[in-house]
């Protein structure tokens, strides 16, 4: 969508600027602000959002969903599958997610299971266990 293209609010009529404006997200007694991007009206923060803006917001809830469920963050899960010395399709089959599950925690896409993120911990304090697993 061209940022020059106008919109409008489907309620009031009121044209709408494209803008980044702050918004505060609350998740299991955590909260997180972040910069939203989306069409906001001149005087209020309510604003329409693209499947872009979208996945903005769904980046950031998936940040305080993983800061308070204590889930490792994808800089570490791919430190320790190198450190396991594994590809992400090996760590998906050898540890369970399937063979794209490691593409997408690394990439922010999805959140490691609980699961998921204990059994790297454990691993990466004693890499000697992925034996016992394969």
């Amino acid at each position: 969508m061209d940022d020059k293209e106008k919109k409008y609010d489907v309620e009031t009529g009121e044209e709408l600027v494209r803008d980044v404006r702050p918004m505060t997200i609350s998740y299991a007694g955590h909260q997180m602000t972040f910069s939203m991007p989306g069409w906001y009206p001149k005087d209020n923060d309510e604003g329409t959002f693209t499947d872009d803006d979208m996945k903005v917001y769904d980046k950031a809830l998936n940040q305080l969903k993983a800061e308070s469920e204590h889930l490792l963050k994808p800089m570490e899960i791919r430190a320790i599958r190198k450190k396991l010395k594994l590809t992400q399709v090996q760590a998906g089959t050898i540890l369970g997610g399937g063979k794209k599950a490691f593409q997408k925690y690394e990439s922010d896409e999805i959140l490691p299971s609980r699961a998921i993120s204990n059994l790297l911990r454990v691993l990466a304090v004693q890499p000697s266990l992925l034996q016992t697993i394969m």
